[in-house]
């Protein structure tokens, strides 16, 4: 399966009066490769594997599969995973036929607050709520695989 999205910085926390879910994710990897990354997560109370293909020129699309596994080998899995983890708070705000995910950062992360959009096609146009900021797209900095490396709280402002 093809993932295109879009990532943006977020500008306020508006987001969250408007979201109509959210939910605590804790994630490592098991290979965090730029052209490949292996991903255990948790959230909520389900867990899932998900390796991801190196994206494309445009940064908008990659391979990305995923399968739900049972939260105790999760939980094993996520104790040989690579140094550092991702903690955060995902928020969904709908947009029209589209939905936005914001992820919270906290730990290492604590500050970064970044919006992500999935696509159908690269050229699908959506509304852009007044709490989006730049575009990240294609910045490989932004990615929760090298927020891991090299956290947020080690860049310079």
């Amino acid at each position: 399966m093809i993932e295109i999205e879009r990532k943006f910085l977020v500008t306020s926390d508006k987001y969250k009066t408007e979201a109509f879910k959210s939910s605590e994710i804790k994630q490592g990897y098991l290979n965090s490769h730029p052209e490949r990354t292996t991903r255990i997560r948790i959230q909520d109370k389900k867990a899932f594997i998900t390796i991801k293909g190196k994206s494309s020129e445009s940064g908008l699309s990659r391979f990305e599969w995923e399968k739900e596994i049972p939260v105790e080998e999760a939980l094993e899995l996520l104790k040989l995973c690579e140094p550092g983890a991702i903690e955060k708070v995902r928020y969904l705000v709908k947009s029209k036929e589209f939905t936005f995910e914001i992820d919270e950062f906290f730990g290492s992360n604590q500050g970064l607050v970044i919006a992500e959009i999935e696509l159908l096609s690269e050229e699908d146009i959506f509304e852009k709520p007044n709490w989006l900021g730049e575009e990240v797209t294609g910045n490989n900095n932004y990615y929760n695989s090298q927020l891991c490396i090299n956290p947020y709280k080690n860049w310079k402002k």
